[in-house]
């Protein structure tokens, strides 16, 4: 096998391109003049060469640069040429000049806040909500970190000299809420704006071309799309992605080739799914803000196929009920899935966080899928009336008022 001729070349000069024909086309460019038309999947551990004079050279020059090392691969911790592919792909759809895969959403971060550390910059600033996990990364000081929360209209003042990052996420999980990204962008100043982009995806917003520097995705969710494949990325510029190699080729986060391809693959379809999805999504929130049930419900401005709402009675019971979409935790794939933040993904916060950030006991996170609407709507009025018909009903839930939920709170602006 050619391991040389199967890595990604630049490809010739093009005019600017649609992003759906991005995703289809990005990272396998050079596939015709290779002869093949499929991406191939490299699979090797590590690579011959009876020139060590030459790979002690190229290894140097990574060791001192973090650019990938020129010729065929060296070893499968420091590049491959499967997830080269997807991360040429990705660094496209975002607009940035580099892409860095990693085997998690979690090791990409990690990878980051490694990185900044690395330069003595060891504090974060944050606004909730974060993903859960990532919350509890930054808090719990693992990596020797120090974060400070604020909301976006502290940032600036929470800035400090030793300030290496500052990290937001739009729409925000679970309760979707939306940051204006060019604005906090500007109270960054020089400290780099690292935007978690999973929820939106390129296909909706590409955080670059609103100042931000560093956008990150678990690969796991939507770029992926099957929910078969478990995967993280950053796309930035290729200075800090030199460094992200480095971190990447010492800790060994590494993306598996496999899941590259699957990733790679993911990405041609992302545009249609998105979009289909995201059409249901809006169907279903409307539906759900006029529902007497349904106490409030949260769908962002940009769109996207995430919906969170909260119910009035015991949503433990719907979760329960439900039929046709599956209760679980994750996002992003062709099924529906429902899941309780509070219960589950944002359970390693401290409750108090949780409840500031609008995490409340009675939100509910649905991913629309690529179901019927009809269907996904009648699955969920068939578990809401079996909550409401249960006899076991909280004197708390019973004593909600009933308010109707202003354009602001649909849109996921509230709550926060």
């Amino acid at each position: 096998m050619d391991t040389e001729a199967m890595s990604p070349t630049p490809p010739a000069p093009f005019r600017s391109r649609a992003l759906a024909t991005e995703a289809v086309h990005a990272g396998r460019d050079d596939l015709a003049s290779l002869g093949l038309h499929a991406a191939p999947i490299d699979l090797s551990t590590t690579y011959p060469s009876y020139d060590s004079r030459g790979e002690a050279a190229r290894i140097d020059a990574f060791a001192t640069t973090g650019a990938r090392p020129d010729g065929p691969p060296v070893y499968a911790r420091l590049d491959n040429p499967t997830t080269a592919r997807f991360e040429t792909a990705l660094a496209r759809l975002e607009g940035t000049a580099s892409a860095v895969a990693f085997a998690s959403g979690m090791a990409a971060l990690t990878a980051v806040l490694l990185a900044r550390a690395s330069l003595g910059l060891r504090h974060v600033v944050a606004v909730r909500p974060l993903y859960g996990c990532s919350d509890h990364l930054l808090g719990a000081g693992l990596l020797g970190t120090e974060v400070t929360w604020t909301d976006p209209a502290g940032i600036a003042d929470a800035i400090r000299p030793d300030t290496g990052l500052v990290m937001v996420e739009t729409p925000a999980n679970p309760t979707l809420a939306e940051i204006d990204i060019r604005a906090v962008a500007h109270s960054c100043g020089s400290v780099p704006l690292l935007v978690d982009n999973t929820f939106a995806t390129p296909v909706l917003q590409r955080p670059v071309e609103h100042g931000a520097r560093i956008v990150l995705h678990s690969a796991t969710k939507y770029l992926g799309g099957h929910g078969d494949v478990m995967g993280g990325v950053v796309a930035c510029d290729e200075e800090f992605a030199a460094t992200l190699r480095q971190v990447r080729f010492a800790t060994g986060g590494v993306l598996h080739p496999m899941a590259g391809y699957l990733l790679l693959r993911g990405l041609s379809t992302l545009p249609v799914r998105i979009r289909a999805a995201s059409a249901s999504a809006a169907e279903l929130a409307r539906r759900l803000s006029a529902d007497p049930r349904v106490a409030r419900v949260h769908y962002p401005e940009v769109g996207g196929a995430m919906v969170s709402f909260e119910v009035f009675g015991d949503p433990h019971r719907i979760i329960s009920d439900v039929r046709l979409i599956t209760p679980a935790v994750s996002l992003g794939s062709v099924d529906t899935l429902i899941q309780h933040p509070a219960s589950i993904s944002h359970r390693i916060v401290a409750e108090g966080d949780r409840r500031a950030a609008g995490v409340g006991e009675r939100l509910l996170r649905m991913s629309v899928g690529l179901e019927d609407v009809e269907d996904l709507w009648a699955d969920l009025c068939q578990a809401l009336s079996a909550e409401a018909a249960a006899p076991a009903r909280s004197s708390a839930a019973a004593q909600v008022p009933r308010t109707r939920p202003s354009a602001a709170e649909r849109t996921g602006s509230a709550g926060r």
